[in-house]
């Protein structure tokens, strides 16, 4: 029985709605989110339902959980950038000594 299947049996879930996806991107997106809920319920033994309805979290903390996530996204795009930055002048260093290679013959 996989974690989800377990997940599933202790919160009274009997079957899950299946989706067909028109679009691959979809389908893989949706999976992520899945994986990514089962992953933080295997850490914090809660679903984001459970905080709410249960009022582990009010939303001054969830507010800040989005402001902290977002800041962290705008990080990730600057190293992403930064490292885009990086491959392309590489690139055009390994087209110059090519270049310069093909010069001498």
């Amino acid at each position: 029985m996989s974690d989800r299947e377990m997940m599933d049996a202790k919160n009274g879930i009997s079957s899950r709605k299946s989706y067909g996806f028109r679009d691959p991107v979809v389908r893989n997106v949706v999976d992520k989110f899945v994986e990514r809920s089962d992953i933080g319920y295997a850490k914090y033994g809660s679903t984001l339902d459970d905080e709410r309805r249960l009022k582990m979290k009010g939303l001054q903390k969830y507010l800040n959980d989005v402001q902290e996530e977002l800041m962290d996204a705008i990080l990730y795009i600057q190293a992403a950038r930064d490292e885009l930055q990086d491959l392309s002048e590489e690139s055009l260093i390994e087209k110059f000594k090519d270049d310069r290679y093909e010069e001498t013959f």
